[in-house]
């Protein structure tokens, strides 16, 4: 059974058992700002579990991709090694949100297995948790599994917990026996040795406690479910072989690989383990550029940096010449585009990244192998026995080395690597990355509503109708998230009313402000955020009387404010379009802040704009402004939105119906955000800035309306100012400003040429104040030079004019600064070497220097001891 066959089996059997198909989550957590990628399926439903989220199912099954390159899991050296250790992999999962627990998560997981997949019961084991009576009664119930079957293992095997406080609970794993000739010996067994003989396929979390600071455990109201199976293992064991780089999900890309290497599988230790890493990191690369990351030196970009440069050096090992990333990325995507739909829309870009990336790595990869051989030579001169971690590490962070790499070109020199120093240098590395990684950069605020969310409190917002409304306030909190029956003047909190036209930051768009009027006092709306998808909730300070629960207010939106804001969210979404109009398809909305001020929008994109490219996008843009298109929002059917066009933004979550923003021609998107009627309330749009941000993303920072108008005004202003200093008119300025440069350009050439002729003249003068000194010719002397330049410049009209000799030449620039330049003949080398002789003499100026044997300089800071420094010269010669 192939693995496209065994997931869609799977996702197809838990949604017969009444669980919603939901898509995979990207690579990067959106909402968890603890993870550097997902992990496992349960992230994307952290915030249900924890019963700060509600949706509209509570019953859910996944096929989610993931990626464990760090923490606890890093694994990577390992990975093309063994059988099982990877970098990306599908996680396969069914879930449970306080609906059904442990008796039906087991019934599905063995009818799954044994009558979709048709797996032989009798080969099938089970741990669980030592004191979970109730799971080992039940998979006997249930299954009719032997008690001499279920093993009993410890918390660190079977009981799970997202961390050390809240959701916890016993686990259950299912293993399957791949027979005796898999086996370590006559020990083997569950809970006995770590071979593969009984493979772990399928633990099911049975979370069911909240546990406390102090480490006691109480009953959750709503015991849930959280499973995960790995669709690498499963398949494995499906197919009936021994290592998961056997199954289909890895073979056609090892035999590519193969084929374009000139190899075999299965024919050299060596050969393999470069076949498996590169199909493995091959898959990680491909799916990793869709979500948005991109090679850099830190956080998520770096370790996509080292996947591609550790793929590399095995490529290269095993004779693969050029770039040939890009094509095994390529197969990922020719495998699993079909299920995986953004690996297709993405293709084009994505190669282009891995070319440019492989290209790169390997300028620098010849210099790092010269600078390792280097460093072996003269630790064998030494009789050294170890690399140093030190050495190791540089070679890893500058050149991209994977460790192993190291180990293996130094055991051919005899030699071993100091791996605890380098795992030293590896953890500072860490530290530093860890301290400047702000996660997903996000305003988490559900935590101050834990207690709401609980009760499923939710409101309503009437805020694309109108931009005042009245209602009930249901809720007070102080600023920690206390419920409380009122606010009273002075005090600051948070207000929640039943129905509100305040829009909620989110998406992107900033929270509106404005005012509230109840019954018993007023307030100020400094901000409104969104707890969550159903949640709104006012940030508020009491200006006069009182502001209590069960009052009528009167909410009133700041109406400036949130013109401008929509003025800004609509054109993003113009920009957006005229963005993949003029530099292509693969474009896509990295992140975007939409205020009244302005609007920021981060887009996937390698290269700086040009100026023409930026004057296109802005022509764009303000003609679908001026010619003034409606803009309409409807909403629906998250799958009807989908088949009509709508795009989809990254990283968002969706219901099962969505509102989507329309541009008849030009943009339609899923957006919950406020907009415009009509394209040319805009007024007019320009960009004030475009940067990168990261690697391969650029961000453009812009202007609308009335800001758009103020910042020409500025720019107008300035070119006025600018015109009036260089007597110009505005338009002549970039003529004015380049005859002035060029201006600039040949008074320096006049200089040079000027410096050039004093050095030349003052070498003619100087010959005659040659000297014998002890059978060696000495010219020692003080003279006028600006720099260092000019003296190598007279220097080298000297060593011209003379055959044998030595020559020093001083000079003082100012009252703290001196050079020294010492020149000595090729043929008394044996006797005196300018790197050896400058040390004193610049000491005698208050420095120091070195150099070659047949040419030195050095600085020095006292200029008053020149004439010590000529004659110590002449002592060392005399000597």
């Amino acid at each position: 059974m192939k693995a496209n066959e065994i997931r869609q089996r799977f996702l197809e059997y838990f949604e017969k058992n009444g669980h919603t198909q939901v898509e995979s989550a990207p690579l990067i957590p959106k909402d968890d700002p603890t993870l550097l990628f997902t992990n496992a399926g349960m992230v994307q439903f952290k915030k249900l579990f924890l019963g700060q989220e509600k949706r509209g199912y509570n019953r859910a099954t996944t096929s989610q991709k993931c990626l464990r390159v760090g923490g606890k899991h890093n694994d990577l050296e390992n990975v093309g090694r063994t059988a099982r250790h990877h970098t990306f992999f599908e996680m396969l999962g069914n879930f449970s949100f306080g609906d059904y627990f442990k008796e039906d998560a087991i019934k599905f997981c063995w009818e799954f297995l044994t009558e979709e997949l048709g797996l032989d019961k009798d080969r099938l084991y089970i741990t669980i948790y030592k004191d979970d009576d109730e799971a080992g009664e039940l998979w006997q119930k249930v299954t009719g599994v032997p008690a001499e079957r279920i093993y009993r293992l410890g918390e660190k095997d079977n009981f799970w917990s997202m961390g050390d406080t809240g959701p916890c609970g016993p686990c259950s794993e299912v293993h399957f026996d791949q027979g005796e000739h898999v086996g370590c010996g006559p020990d083997c067994g569950i809970g006995k040795c770590d071979c593969d003989r009984y493979l772990e396929i399928w633990n099911l979390v049975f979370m069911q406690y909240d546990q406390a600071e102090d480490g006691t455990r109480t009953d959750l109201p709503r015991p849930s479910i959280d499973t995960g199976m790995g669709l690498e293992r499963i398949a494995a064991v499906a197919q009936g072989v021994a290592s998961n780089y056997e199954t289909d999900l890895f073979q056609s890309i090892i035999q590519y690989t193969a084929d374009l290497a000139g190899v075999k599988y299965r024919e050299s230790e060596e050969i393999d383990t470069a076949l498996q890493v590169i199909a493995d990191h091959s898959r990680a690369i491909a799916f990793l550029i869709p979500d948005q990351v991109l090679p850099s030196n830190e956080g998520r970009g770096y370790i996509l940096r080292r996947l591609i440069r550790r793929a590399y050096r095995f490529g290269k090992l095993m004779g693969l010449e050029g770039s040939f990333l890009w094509k095994t990325a390529s197969k990922v995507i020719d495998d699993m585009g079909g299920h995986y739909k953004e690996l297709e829309e993405t293709r084009d870009f994505m190669v282009e990244v891995v070319r440019g990336e492989e290209e790169s790595f390997a300028n620098t990869l010849d210099k790092g192998l010269d600078m390792l051989e280097a460093e072996l030579a003269e630790l064998k001169q030494a009789k050294a026995a170890i690399v140093p971690g030190e050495t190791t590490f540089k070679l890893y962070d500058t050149y991209g080395f994977p460790i192993d790499i190291v180990r293996d070109i130094a055991e051919q020199h005899g030699l071993g690597v100091d791996e605890a120093e380098f795992d030293k240098f590896m953890q500072e590395q860490k530290n530093r990355s860890k301290a400047a990684w702000k996660g997903s950069g996000e305003k988490d605020v559900a935590s101050i509503f834990q207690t709401l969310l609980e009760q499923d409190v939710t409101s309503e917002f009437s805020g694309y109708e109108t931009m005042a409304d009245q209602s009930g306030i249901a809720y007070v909190l102080t600023p920690d998230g206390e419920v409380v029956d009122s606010l009273k003047a002075g005090e600051s909190g948070w207000m929640v009313a039943k129905v509100t036209p305040f829009y909620g930051e989110s998406g992107g768009q900033t929270g509106d402000t404005g005012a509230v009027a109840a019954t018993g006092g007023k307030a100020d709306v400094l901000d409104t955020v969104k707890p969550s998808q159903s949640l709104t909730a006012h940030k508020i300070t009491v200006t006069d009387g009182e502001i209590g629960t069960g009052d009528t207010a009167f909410l009133n939106v700041d109406r400036t404010r949130r013109m401008a804001t929509m003025r800004n969210h609509t054109v993003t979404h113009l920009l957006h379009a005229a963005l993949q109009k003029v530099l292509g398809d693969h474009v896509k909305q990295a992140g975007s802040l939409v205020g009244p001020d302005r609007l920021r929008f981060d887009f996937t994109h390698i290269k700086r704009l040009s100026p023409e490219e930026i004057a296109e996008v802005e022509s764009i843009v303000n003609r679908n402004i001026f010619d003034a298109l409606p803009v309409t929002r409807e909403v629906m059917d998250i799958k009807a939105a989908q088949a009509k066009g709508a795009t989809a933004l990254f990283g968002e979550k969706y219901g099962d119906t969505v509102s989507v923003i329309e541009v008849p021609g030009v943009s339609m998107e899923f957006c919950g955000g406020t907009h415009l009627d009509n394209t040319g309330i805009a007024g007019t749009f320009v960009i004030t800035s475009e940067a990168g941000v990261a690697a391969g993303i650029r961000r453009i920072e812009a202007a609308t309306g009335h800001n758009a108008v103020a910042w020409l005004n500025e720019r107008r202003a300035a070119a006025t100012e600018a015109g009036a200093m260089l007597k110009a008119q505005p338009a002549d300025l970039p003529g004015k400003v380049k005859d002035l440069q060029q201006q600039v350009k040949d008074m320096a050439r006049e200089m040079k040429t000027l410096q050039a002729k004093l050095a030349s003249g003052a070498g003619r003068d100087m010959m005659s104040e040659m000297e014998e000194i002890n059978g060696v010719k000495v010219l020692a002397v003080e003279l006028e030079a600006p720099n260092m330049g000019v003296m190598l410049e007279q220097m080298d009209a000297l060593r011209s004019k003379i055959d044998s000799g030595i020559i020093c030449l001083v000079a003082g620039h100012g009252d703290d600064k001196v050079s020294v330049a010492l020149a000595v003949t090729k043929d008394l080398h044996g006797r005196f070497k300018a790197g050896d002789l400058i040390k004193p003499v610049a000491g005698e100026v208050g420095g120091g220097g070195g150099g070659r044997p047949d040419l030195a300089r050095a600085g020095g800071s006292d200029p008053a001891g020149i004439k010590n420094a000529i004659a110590k010269l002449k002592e060392l010669v005399a000597a």
